[in-house]
């Protein structure tokens, strides 16, 4: 039946009977594609039927489908006529892992971060009103996303409207990592709505047939939400709540659907899901099946970044009880695992929320405490000013261990941590390192507990080329570290990009740096060695854009040095998809690229 599918359009005269048979072979299809590329498995598998109800009932592109994060939608990619390209997903020059303009008129809003969802169906439902136009926008989030902040602003907003905005609520009772909150728990309350609807509907036809009791069967159903739903927080928000309904019955999604379809007001449908539905093994584990990745040749056993990073935390948090460890929702892909279970105490997961991550670590340190904050490149841009405001400008002792940083591959644009060392390097009170191997990395951690001031340490995605890394050393602040001395050319290498430095330098005889610090510079070191050599080059992995080379550039300009600096990093425009290594061939971040330079 799959076959015959070819735009969303070719579903609407089926059954519900072939709606579940088409279900099972997307499934099939699902599990065999993702085998081979790679991808979210576990999210898209627990929204098939959704994906299928949402079509059948409405018209896109007319109606707008807008899926928070967008790495559940690859059912949603099937029915818009990219099956064939989904052996491409996630890879150089072929699908998109999330939903992405550029690709599909049915893609009505790009995702790939938290919580955005409500936000931008809400601008599309206003667009809509203002232009007088009928179609329904429709915004798909998970119970995970719902604890952003975001979210909120958005739906006190959508309260305030009476927009056409339809908010599918999909509980699956998990984020990446586990769900945590009250707001976990308020909607794990709700479930037990069936209780209360039919309780609802059976008193209220009772009192309907009775004389003059539309008051009381009014005041009645409130006081059956307060016993069974309290807090009834979405219709307190002015937000017209309904369900929980059971997200994997199509005929039950479709009939609700068709009911909301036309109610032209700012409305919210629960749905309980499953993680993983219909596949066992990724409904027992939905987290080792949330991303998976494509068969591997590499026999690589190194130590990843992460592991080092919470291996360093375990160490130094049994030797110093005032280590905090902090996460927005990403315990387990910053290695964060086995501190929470050896010092719960002092570990906390604020759930997605990376401005309240920051500042909260910000008021632990008023009171003498050392807070790490574990968090992704790409989404401490999301706390950028409780960055500068909250952090920086009172100088608070908080280490920030940015994972991920520079290029990460598959995930893309979206999740690239190609602007950090620019955003970051502006801000007064800041100290900024970027190792080059596990072993670098472990004695900047050491270095940065005990620095006073805000602490950054960017490490990328990937693994480390050496296997032991456990150190009390540290990195003397400040000051780079001359690995090898050449002829007439300087190679400064900023973290993962010594390196493809050093296979340069083999061929071409160049000097290399192992910069360590973006901020402060070995000012005196860069000095020294462009009064007696006749090329520079400087690399990260980082936008060129304000980056590292651009601090090297200050430092020239400032002391009148005249010596060319040729700057390599990531260039300025929206970059690929792709393996880690084919990102670095196509952006110049690689040994070719940089002996190509020292000879033209």
């Amino acid at each position: 039946m799959l076959e015959n599918i070819q735009k969303p359009s070719d579903i609407k005269g089926l059954s519900i009977e072939e709606l579940n048979i088409l279900a099972d072979e997307i499934k099939s299809f699902l599990v065999d594609s993702l085998e081979k590329t790679g991808g979210h498995l576990s999210s898209n598998l627990g929204t098939i039927e959704l994906t299928l109800a949402m079509h059948y009932v409405f018209d896109t592109p007319n109606d707008t489908f807008v899926w928070d994060v967008g790495h559940q939608a690859y059912t949603h990619k099937i029915l818009t006529g990219r099956k064939e390209l989904m052996s491409t997903l996630r890879q150089k020059d072929g699908l998109s892992g999330f939903t992405k303009r550029s690709e599909s008129e049915h893609d009505a809003f790009g995702a790939g971060h938290s919580s955005t969802s409500i936000s931008a169906a809400l601008g599309i439902a206003i667009a809509n009103q203002l232009k007088q136009n009928l179609d329904t926008s429709i915004a798909v989030i998970g119970d995970g996303a719902l604890t952003g902040g975001m979210s909120f602003e958005a739906l006190n907003h959508a309260g305030d409207t009476d927009a056409n905005l339809l908010i599918i609520l999909n509980d699956n009772d998990m984020s990446i990592s586990k769900n945590v909150g009250a707001l976990s728990k308020y909607l794990t309350r709700l479930i037990s709505g069936k209780i209360y609807s039919t309780m609802k509907s059976k008193s209220l036809k009772f009192l309907e047939r009775l004389p003059n009791v539309q008051k009381f069967a009014k005041r009645s159903e409130e006081h059956l939400k307060g016993m069974f739903l309290p807090g009834t927080l979405f219709e307190e928000l002015g937000i017209d709540y309904f369900g929980p309904i059971d997200g994997h019955d199509i005929s039950i999604l479709i009939k609700t659907l068709q009911n909301l379809k036309n109610l032209e007001k700012p409305r919210i449908l629960h749905i309980i899901t499953k993680k993983g539905h219909g596949v066992k093994a990724a409904e027992d584990n939905p987290l080792k099946f949330h991303g998976i990745s494509p068969p591997s040749s590499s026999t690589n056993n190194f130590p990843s970044y992460s592991s080092v990073f919470g291996e360093w935390l375990c160490n130094t948090a049994g030797n110093d009880e005032r280590l905090i460890g902090i996460t927005p929702a990403m315990s387990e892909g910053s290695g964060m695992v086995n501190f929470s279970n050896k010092f719960p105490e002092r570990f906390i997961d604020v759930a997605i929320a990376e401005q309240h991550a920051v500042t909260l670590a910000g008021g632990m340190a008023t009171k003498g405490l050392k807070p790490v904050v574990a968090i992704y490149s790409t989404f401490l841009q999301r706390g950028y000013d409780q960055l500068i405001h909250d952090i920086a400008l009172q100088n608070l002792n908080v280490i920030f261990a940015i994972d991920r940083a520079g290029l990460v591959g598959a995930d893309g644009a979206t999740h690239a941590g190609i602007f950090d060392i620019s955003f970051l390097r502006c801000i007064p009170n800041i100290v900024i390192l970027a190792p080059s191997s596990s072993i670098e990395m472990y004695k900047a951690l050491n270095a940065s507990h005990n620095l006073n001031g805000p602490v950054c340490v960017r490490f990328p995605r990937g693994k480390s080329s050496v296997e032991d890394f456990v150190t009390d050393d540290e990195i003397e602040i400040g000051k780079a570290h001359i690995i090898r001395t050449g002829i007439d050319i300087v190679i400064f290498a900023f973290g993962n990009m010594v390196e493809p430095s050093m296979i340069a330098a083999e061929e071409v005889n160049a000097t290399v740096i192992d910069m360590r610090f973006i901020k402060p510079l070995d000012e005196k070191l860069i000095i020294e060695l462009a009064s007696v050599n006749k090329k520079l080059i400087s690399i990260e992995d980082n936008v060129i854009s304000g980056g590292a080379g651009s601090a090297i550039n200050e430092v020239l300009q400032k002391n009148s040095i005249k010596t060319p600096l040729h700057i390599l990093g990531v260039p300025d425009f929206v970059t690929e998809h792709g393996s880690q290594k084919e990102l670095y061939e196509l952006y110049g971040l690689n040994a070719k690229h940089i002996i190509k330079v020292c000879k033209s």
